[in-house]
């Protein structure tokens, strides 16, 4: 009876096909771009298509019935939404000069205000060093809304091409799964699809959670802001929104938009402890009830792996790595337990 098959090639050669689908995401990043925009709303849109062919309706009439829903929402948004959000958007590029230049008056008033009586030079150096930081993204902004103008046109392209992606990609996921699997070798098949079954479930109830999670921190911030009377409640909600991504940090990244907008507004330190307030409660509903629902465990990642991850990917991929970091993670995960446990050593040769 023949010895099993080490495994280190299997692993080598995984983290070298990882390692160049990195390197072709990087030097194709639109395309990669538009390619998981696709992927990401067919994989979260797939168990409704699932759900209506249980009601005996066939794949094809499930997936137009479901572009008709999603028509009619689009519809609505760029009716009403996209150009209330275009008018606070612009209104806030017309007033972020005007908001940086209060605050640095603000900034200059604390410098004599609150001047400790010893290491005066120090405090000038830190005073200036924030001020100049100020002026520096200011300048910033500029430069970066002519980079997003040049971008414009593959946002276009994305914006066209996705939904017919997304489309095919539904249409037909078992024929691709059909291909994928008769690919993989006979002995260790079963193993594999298990394999990807358990990763299927964990992804897929993290990128449903995660964005059940947050529309929740969105809507409550939000609201929260629009109580408080802060400016632009909706664009700090949604930021509030999108920082929940981010884990441990996201809620520091998130209360620092409205803290200055509150503060610049009405030059008072009970306005901030009520943002400080406002926002713990927030994330700590967030934390504490909302997120052990909706995941039960799914992603049970050590803290500091998660953030290292996070950090990795969000500087070898921007936006999409920091959004697929997790999942990514998971997965390496399950894939590791599985590969200690040799469920890949395939069945022994007689």
């Amino acid at each position: 009876m023949a010895q099993r098959q080490p495994v280190a090639p299997l692993l080598i050669a995984v983290l070298l096909l990882a390692a160049a689908l990195i390197a072709a995401g990087f030097a194709f990043r639109h395309t990669v771009s538009c390619f998981l925009l696709a992927f990401i709303l067919a994989y979260l849109l797939d168990p409704l298509v699932l759900f209506l062919e249980r009601r005996r309706i066939p794949r094809i009439h499930a997936i137009a019935i479901l572009y008709v829903l999603l028509n009619i929402f689009a519809l609505f948004c760029f009716a009403y939404l996209v150009p209330f959000l275009t008018l606070r958007w612009e209104a806030l590029l017309r007033d972020l000069p005007r908001y940086f230049q209060k605050g640095k008056e603000i900034l200059l008033a604390w410098e004599f205000r609150f001047r400790p009586p010893y290491a005066t030079e120090e405090w000038n150096w830190f005073v200036d060093t924030v001020s100049s930081g100020m002026d520096k993204v200011l300048a910033k902004l500029g430069a970066g809304f002519y980079a997003a103008a040049t971008r414009f046109v593959f946002n276009l392209f994305t914006l066209i091409l996705a939904p017919i992606l997304v489309f095919f990609m539904l249409q037909y996921k078992e024929h691709f799964k059909a291909v994928i699997a008769g690919w993989l070798p006979a002995d260790r098949r079963e193993a594999i699809l298990a394999l990807g079954r358990e990763i299927n479930a964990s992804i897929g109830a993290y990128l449903r959670g995660q964005l059940l999670i947050s529309l929740i921190v969105a809507v409550l911030a939000t609201l929260t802001l629009f109580l408080l009377d802060v400016d632009y409640p909706l664009l700090n909600g949604i930021f509030a929104g999108l920082a929940s991504i981010l884990p441990f940090i996201g809620v520091f990244i998130a209360t620092l938009p409205p803290l200055f907008f509150a503060y610049v507004k009405f030059q008072s330190g009970l306005i901030l402890l009520k943002v400080i307030g406002a926002f713990g409660i927030i994330y700590f509903l967030e934390g504490y009830v909302v997120k052990p629902l909706v995941f039960k465990g799914a992603m049970n990642l050590n803290p500091l792996v998660t953030i290292l991850t996070v950090m990795a990917f969000g500087e070898l991929m921007g936006f999409w790595g920091i959004l697929l970091a997790i999942p990514i993670a998971a997965a390496l995960k399950i894939f590791i337990a599985h590969l200690r446990h040799g469920d890949f050593d395939g069945e022994p040769v007689p």
